[in-house]
Formats: structure tokens, sequence, C-alpha cells
């Protein structure tokens, strides 16, 4: 409880604040949603593809060097932010210091999850999974409804920028605390020593690795159907929160900053965390192969909702927030399904931990692909037929399930994920 609380919360602020927070930031400094899309996808790469990078941090022996080396680059990076939002060019000088928080970020993440399961026996890696999963979307939470609703209110004050620019020398200052801690108390040393392995072995091991899960029996189709499943997701979550920014005369709902930071932080969180339970304890008592069309149907709960939203176009709060937390609760019933699908269907075999990871970076990289056209979509669209074209996307999923192959046994009992 000394380190892995602090452990998880800079892995989700890290990311969070990448994901969610820089389009939120831009959005309110004037950026079109096609930029905004665009360039968060890119960044999000690099969740997407750190497999490719994780095996060669086996030859660092210490994991937590690499933890709190990272955790000092991403504070550094933080403070970069508030000196590039200053600059003539600052868009692209931002885009540049958000590349260097993301890898820093995907690096960490590996790093961590290492130095999880390196220090824990098996049963107290599954006493503190709980703990891992609570903090890591505890700072989900933070991010919205504390650091988002503290940019709002600096906005009035003293402008978007210079609000922008004090936030994130706040975050560079509190991460640097956080890394200065877990200096301190992370299990291991801050030393390195040269291991056994190699480069060259561990590239002929990742590339044995990645040759044996695209010979899998149906693999292609799997990743069609992981592809598919976040397609409608990927376009929503992305322009949903814009919506929510975006001023009445052009379609969107004209929220503050801090309104936003209202709806998402507390309603939102709280529901996606409620869905999340609910949709892992159905899936347990259903099986994975019974509860997936229902899993898909509560991923099209947030379209839905939102193309509801863009129709009613209603006023008060009490009314957005309901509808708020109807699409998160709908996204984190429904998401619990894609995790459990390549942990049952995808991993197993004989690198079952390493074909997880592919996995996953597989269903990040069909997230990407659909929020990098997601906003070129809606400026030719608009909102209104930009969700109810989404709500569309969601059916090649489902027809998939005619063909893709799913485990006839009950699922195990799922724990928190974090991406």
């Amino acid at each position: 409880m000394r380190w892995v609380p602090t452990l998880y919360f800079v892995q989700g602020m890290q990311f969070f604040v990448v994901m969610l927070i820089a389009g939120l930031m831009f959005k309110n400094m004037g950026v079109e949603n096609d930029q905004i899309a665009r360039w968060t996808a890119v960044l999000g790469l690099a969740w997407a593809i750190k497999p490719l990078w994780s095996p060669f941090l086996e030859l660092a022996r210490s994991k937590k060097l690499v933890v709190v080396a990272m955790q000092y680059l991403g504070a550094v990076g933080l403070g970069l932010m508030a000196l590039a939002l200053h600059l003539p060019h600052w868009f692209g000088a931002a885009i540049v210091v958000l590349f260097l928080i993301a890898y820093a970020s995907a690096t960490h993440d590996i790093a961590c999850d290492g130095l999880y399961m390196a220090s824990l026996d098996s049963k107290r890696q599954a006493a503190y999974a709980g703990w891992q999963g609570a903090f890591f979307n505890g700072a989900r939470f933070f991010v919205t409804g504390f650091v988002l609703k503290l940019a709002g209110h600096l906005e009035t004050e003293m402008g978007v920028f210079n609000a922008w620019s004090t936030v994130f020398a706040l975050l560079c200052v509190l991460v640097g605390v956080l890394a200065t801690y877990n200096a301190r108390f992370l299990p291991g040393t801050l030393s390195s020593e040269h291991g056994d392995m190699t480069a060259g072995g561990v590239a002929t091991l990742l590339k044995e690795v990645v040759v044996d899960f695209f010979k899998k029996p149906g693999i292609w189709l799997a990743v069609l159907f992981i592809v598919m499943f976040r397609f409608a997701e990927g376009q929503v979550q992305t322009i949903g929160p814009l919506f929510l920014l975006e001023s009445r005369d052009k379609g969107g709902l004209g929220l503050t900053t801090g309104q936003v930071a209202d709806v998402y932080g507390w309603v939102g969180t709280g529901a996606f965390l409620v869905g999340s339970v609910l949709g892992g304890f159905v899936t347990s008592r259903l099986g994975l192969k019974r509860a997936m069309p229902l899993l898909i149907v509560a991923m099209a709960v947030p379209n839905a909702t939102f193309y509801y939203l863009s129709s009613a176009l209603p006023q008060d709060m009490l009314h957005i927030g309901a509808a708020v937390g109807v699409e998160m609760l709908g996204y984190g019933f429904g998401f619990v399904g894609m995790i459990l699908y390549i942990m049952q269907a995808v991993a197993p075999g004989r690198f079952q931990t390493a074909h997880y990871a592919l996995g996953s970076g597989v269903m990040q990289l069909g997230f990407i692909f659909a929020k990098s056209i997601s906003g070129d979509i809606q400026l030719a669209m608009g909102y209104q037929h930009f969700f109810a074209w989404t709500i569309a996307c969601g059916l090649p999923a489902l027809l998939l399930l005619l063909w893709v192959p799913m485990p006839n046994s009950t699922a195990p009992r799922a724990e928190t994920a974090t991406a």
C-alpha cells in the first residue's frame, strides 16, 4: 500500500493527460476537430506499439530505475508543456512535447507492470489488483474532475493559454513529487546491472512471438473483429467531449470547461466504473460467447446517447449529466467484452502474455484508426449525422459474431482493465 497506489496513479495521470485533457485543451484554444482528432490519434500510437519495444526493457535489471526515470521524464514534459503554450508556434511545440510525454508514459506502463509482477507473488498480485485498477481510474477522476475544473476556473481569470500553462506547471510539480516518493518506496534498487540477455536475443524472440501470433487459426478474422469492435467507439469517444464544448450555433451544447469537468469527472467516471463491474459480473455469469452480443449492444449506447443529445440539444445540466452517465455506463459495461475476448480467444498458446500484449496493441490500433478519421467525418457531416453514422459503425462487429469463434466456457473473473 506504500507504492501500488502512487505507481498506478502516475500511470493513469500521464495517460489521461495525453489522451483526454489535451484534446479538450486544444478545443478551447480554437483548434478544429479534424486536427485534434488526427494529432491525438498519432499520439495514441505510443500505447498501441509499445509491445514492439517492451521485450528490450528486460535488458534493464532494475525495473524500478526505468519506472522512476520515466516518471521524472514525464514531469519534465509537463513542465515543457507549460512553456510551449507561450511560443509563437505553440501548437507544433505542444504536439512535440506531448510525443515525449506519450512515449515516456507508454514505456512507464511496461516497466511498472513488470515491477508489479516481479515484486508480488500470485496471491498478492490478485489481492492488490483492485487497488491497481482503482488508482489508475482514480487518476481519470482526478484529471477530469479536478484538473479540468481548475483549468475552467482559471480560464475565466487569466485566459485560456495562461490557465493551461499554469495547470501544466502544477502537474509538473505533482508528478515530480510522486516520482521522488516512488524513488524512495518502490521495491528494488535504482542501480542496474547487465543481465544475461542480449539485444540480438531479444529481437529474435520478438520475431518468434509475432510470427507465432499471426499463425494462429482464424487470427485475421479475430483481428478484424477487434478492429470493428472499437471502430464506432474510437470516433464517438473522440468527438463526444468536443461536442459538449462546441458552441450552440455550431450544433454543440456550449458547455464551459468546468461544466464538462463536472459531468465527465464526477458522473462519467463513476458510471464507467459501475458499468465495468456490471459488465464483468454479467459476463462471468453468462460466459463470453453468450454475453458478447449484449456487450456489443452496450458499446452502441454512447453513440445513441450522443445522437439524442445532438438532436434534442438540452440546456439543463441535470439532463445532460444524466445522459453522460448513461453513455459512460454503457461504455464501461461493453468494453469488458474486448478485454476478455483477447484474454480468452486470442492470447492462449505458447506466448500467452506476449500475445495478450499484441492483441491489446491491435485493439488500440483499431481505436487510433477510428479516432484519426473522426474529425474529418464530423466536419463533413455535422454533429447529428455524425453520431447517427457511429451507430451504423457498430453493426459490422455484431454481424461478425456469425463467424468469429468464441470460447464456450464461463468467463473467468475479470480484473480491472487499465487501458
